[in-house]
């Protein structure tokens, strides 16, 4: 079992918060696309042999691309690999895409799951944001795929900024159960270094985050979710029974997984792979025929953490056994540097499985660092 990530480098325009790679030109995108179909073949062996049950079209906005220009890749990954019957093919689309001719024309592709980055439903906070979209669009593009037969959708929403009230927040989410979506991804306002939204903050142009905010509106989170029957099965992921993201699901697992396209990273249990975050160098040197990434052979050490960090978030929780297949006596070590989440009720054991409680679920990441080995 594998999955494959394809990377698309473009968008419109640039979100204030974000810090993917991307470029707002679309002057080489042709160019681009040949590189990514060189590197599916270039790359073949690399998972070694697995069945591909995933594949994902990330970015980026891959639903800039044509049905044509996806179909390539999709052929492209198929001739390569072996490619399950009913696999999960996914693209993450912007609401302003989603045209009726442009998602009848993805009914022509093997695409069969959306994720719609809607983040917000109010038009000054999509302004605020520099989205490309309005409110209009986004509620209708997910009717329209809808309409056109696609069931298996997730929307992207944000949380935690100054202009999101906690009435907006309660109108979001009743929303998204308004329209009867599956599967939802939902993310705290995060400031990273080198956006426009760091160098606003810095200038003072806009306010700092504010962490009991967001805390408050993750719990309003969690607590609608369950309420309308959602389960919460990783940390910033809600889907109803049988809806989970596969291919995001093998990730937090520590299944295989092969990125292709420029800053897209590689994972095979053994080693990590990263492609190079520059549209015009990764072209040239697929040209010569070379990949363009830098390896990292992961240590013992990493495994362990990695796979800490990875469980930890999600309802399958972090097997203890499968520490001590990792590295032996890992297990006891952990126990004893848990002890204090356990005693102060944020995280819980059953059988041989820890799981973060939902007042641990706010520290996700401290908890995991501080379990790190």
């Amino acid at each position: 079992m594998a999955g494959i990530y394809i990377h698309i480098p473009f968008c419109k325009q640039a979100c204030f918060y974000c810090d993917f790679h991307f470029s707002t030109s679309l002057k080489y995108k042709d160019e681009l696309l040949q590189a990514l179909l060189k590197e599916i073949k270039l790359q073949k062996n690399y998972l070694d042999g697995e069945t591909v049950e995933t594949i994902y079209f990330g970015g980026g906005t891959p639903s800039l691309l044509t049905a044509d220009e996806l179909n390539s890749l999709i052929n492209t990954i198929t001739n390569q690999h072996t490619v399950s019957a009913n696999a999960e093919i996914t693209i993450e689309a912007n609401p302003d895409d989603l045209d009726k001719s442009k998602v009848q024309s993805l009914r022509n592709t093997g695409v069969n799951r959306f994720s719609i980055g809607i983040q917000s439903f109010f038009d000054d906070d999509l302004q605020w944001m520099n989205r490309v979209h309005r409110a209009g669009e986004a509620e209708a593009s997910v009717k329209r795929a809808q309409d056109a037969g696609f069931e298996n959708i997730t929307v992207d929403l944000i949380y935690g900024y100054p202009l999101l009230t906690d009435e907006k927040w309660k109108h979001n989410l009743n929303k998204v159960f308004e329209l009867d979506v599956p599967h939802v991804s939902s993310y705290s306002m995060t400031v990273e270094p080198k956006t426009a939204l760091a160098s606003f903050i810095k200038k003072k142009k806009q306010p700092a985050m504010n962490d009991q905010q967001s805390a408050e509106q993750f719990i309003e989170l969690m607590d609608a979710m369950q309420q309308k029957g959602f389960e919460h099965y990783e940390i910033s992921n809600f889907c109803k029974p049988g809806h989970y993201s596969r291919h995001n699901s093998n990730y937090w697992k520590g299944i295989k997984y092969l990125g292709i396209g420029p800053s897209a990273h590689s994972y095979n249990g053994d080693t990590r792979q990263w492609n190079i975050a520059n549209n015009a160098k990764y072209i040239q040197e697929l040209s010569t025929g070379t990949i363009p990434a830098e390896t990292e052979i992961l240590t013992e050490t990493d495994r362990l953490n990695e796979y800490i960090m990875t469980s930890l978030r999600t309802i399958w929780g972090l097997d203890l056994g499968k520490l001590n297949t990792i590295a032996n006596g890992s297990r006891a070590l952990l126990i004893t540097a848990a002890r204090q989440f356990f005693d102060n009720g944020w995280i819980e054991q059953k059988d041989d499985t820890i799981y973060l409680t939902p007042p641990g679920k706010l520290y996700a990441d401290h908890i995991a660092s501080e379990l790190f080995f």
